[in-house]
C-alpha cells in the first residue's frame, strides 16, 4: 500500500488499515515481540489506547466472569435510538435471492452431470459458483433461522427446508437450535456449540493444526455439537431429514448423471466452509485478535454482497430481529456504538493471518462459565474481602474487571 504524497513513507498503514496482505506491517513495533495489527476502527480519532495490550496466553482460551456485551449495548441503544425498533422484522426480498440462488445451483449441478468430479471444469465450478452460491445458502439459513424470512415461523421453517436441498445434507432444522443458543448464552463454555473444545486447543494448536482446522472447519461445526450439546430432536428435524433424502434420491436415481449432481453440490458444501473467501466470517466473527477482549466482531467490506451482510456481526448479535438488508441502517443509526470497535478489513486475510499469526489460534476465543457458575463465584472473595456486591463500593466496570481478574477457569471444573 503506497502512502500518498502528503503522508510520510514511514507511516505503517496496517496499524490505521488492518493488514490486507502479507507484506503489509511486516514489521513489528519496537520493543514488542507480536504480530502486526489485524484490525481496523473506523473512527481512529477515538481509538485511545486501545491496542496497547499484550498477546493472549496460547495455552488457554481467555476466561472471564462479565456478562456478553450485546445485551448492554442493546439497551443503549434502543434508549438513544428508540427508532431503530422500525428496522425489525422480515426481508421479502430474502425469498426471491434463495429462490435464485438455489436455481443457479440446480442449473450448474445439472450443466455438469456429465462432467467427471475430478476434471478441472468440475472442481472450479464447484469451489468458484458452487462454495459461493452454497455459502450464500448457509446464511439465507442463518437468517431464516431468526424468522427474517416470512412472518410465520412454520413458513419460515419450510423456506430453511428448501434453502438446504443444494446443500445436499440435511442441517437447516439443527442449526437453528444450535444457532439460538450462541446468541442466547454467546461464549459460555459447555452451551455455545462455536467455541472450540480443550481437545481442539490440544491438537490444532500449531500451524498445521490451523491450516487442518481452517480446511475442515465445516465438520468442525457440523460434528461438535454432538459432542459438546445434543439436543433433542423434534418432528421438524424428522422432516428435514426425510425431505433432504428425498431430494437426493430423486436426484440419483431418476435424473441422467444425477449422482455427479449429487457430488457438485456436496463438494460446493464442502469449499463453502473451507479454505473459500467467504468463510473467513466464521473465524473473523468471534475469535480473539490483538490482544482485545473484544468477542464479537465486524466486517463493512463488499464480500458482504455474496452473504446476507453477516458482517454486520456486531450489529446483528445486538439486535438479532433486523434483517441482513437494514444491518447498515442500523449501524449509521448509532455510529457513536459501532464506529469505535476494531473491525476486520478483509475476510479472506483472516484466513491467512489466523494460520500464520503465532498471537492467534484456536485458543483466541472467549469462554465465560455457565450463568449458574458466574453466580455462583460472585459470593466468593472479591479483591481479598466479601463478594457482597453492596458492600463493594468499586465501579461495574472495575468489579467486572476483578471477576475477570480472579477467575482462572478452574471453577468451570465443579
Amino acid at each position: 500500500m503506497a502512502p500518498s504524497p502528503n503522508v510520510p513513507e514511514e507511516v505503517d498503514f496496517s496499524l490505521f488499515g488492518g493488514a490486507e496482505s502479507l507484506s503489509e506491517g511486516k514489521k513489528k513495533a519496537q520493543n514488542i515481540h507480536r504480530s502486526p495489527r489485524r484490525t481496523v476502527i473506523v473512527n481512529p480519532e477515538n481509538a485511545g489506547n486501545i491496542y496497547d495490550t499484550p498477546p493472549k496466553d496460547p495455552s488457554d482460551f481467555l476466561w472471564i466472569m462479565t456478562e456478553e456485551p450485546h445485551r448492554s449495548r442493546r439497551r443503549a441503544i434502543l434508549k438513544a435510538h428508540p427508532e431503530v425498533t422500525k428496522l425489525m422484522g422480515h426481508e421479502p426480498l430474502t425469498k426471491y435471492v434463495v429462490l435464485f440462488v438455489v436455481s443457479l445451483q440446480l442449473v450448474t449441478a445439472y450443466l455438469l452431470r456429465h462432467t467427471h468430479p475430478l476434471s478441472w471444469k468440475f472442481l472450479l465450478a464447484a469451489y468458484v459458483i458452487g462454495g459461493t452460491a452454497n455459502h450464500n445458502l448457509f446464511l439465507a439459513i442463518h437468517e431464516i433461522t431468526h424468522n427474517l424470512g416470512f412472518k410465520g415461523i412454520k413458513a419460515n421453517k419450510a423456506l430453511a427446508l428448501f434453502a438446504n436441498l443444494p446443500i445436499g445434507v440435511p442441517y437447516a432444522i439443527t442449526f437453528k437450535g444450535y444457532h439460538l443458543e450462541h446468541h442466547k448464552y454467546l461464549g459460555e463454555d459447555g452451551v455455545d456449540t462455536d467455541l472450540p473444545t480443550r481437545l481442539e486447543l490440544i491438537c490444532l494448536n500449531n500451524v498445521l493444526g490451523k491450516v487442518f482446522f481452517c480446511t475442515f472447519q465445516i465438520l468442525f461445526y457440523a460434528l461438535r455439537p454432538g459432542f459438546v450439546r445434543s439436543q433433542k430432536p423434534t418432528y421438524w428435524h424428522g422432516i428435514s431429514i426425510v425431505t433432504q433424502l428425498t431430494f437426493d434420491y430423486l436426484l440419483v436415481n431418476f435424473v441422467s448423471g444425477g449422482k455427479n449432481m449429487l457430488i457438485y453440490l456436496i463438494m460446493s458444501s464442502f469449499w463453502a466452509g473451507s479454505l473459500h473467501p467467504l468463510a473467513g466470517h466464521f473465524i473473523a466473527e468471534h475469535y480473539l485478535w490483538d490482544g482485545l477482549e473484544q468477542e464479537t466482531y465486524s466486517y463493512y467490506g463488499w464480500l458482504n454482497i455474496f452473504a446476507y451482510n453477516v458482517g454486520y456481526h456486531n450489529e446483528h448479535h445486538d439486535f438479532p430481529s433486523v434483517p441482513w438488508t437494514r444491518l447498515p441502517a442500523l449501524r449509521a443509526l448509532a455510529p457513536e456504538h459501532y464506529d469505535n470497535l476494531p473491525s476486520h478489513p478483509s475476510w479472506p486475510m483472516i484466513t491467512v493471518n489466523f494460520i500464520r499469526d503465532p498471537d492467534v489460534g484456536i485458543f483466541a476465543r472467549l469462554k465465560r462459565p455457565t450463568r449458574s457458575v458466574r453466580e455462583a463465584h460472585q459470593k466468593i472473595e472479591l479483591d481479598g474481602g466479601p463478594a457482597d456486591e453492596e458492600a463493594h463500593t468499586g465501579s461495574e466496570e472495575e468489579k467486572g474487571g476483578a471477576r475477570r481478574r480472579k477467575y482462572d477457569g478452574s471453577v468451570a471444573a465443579e
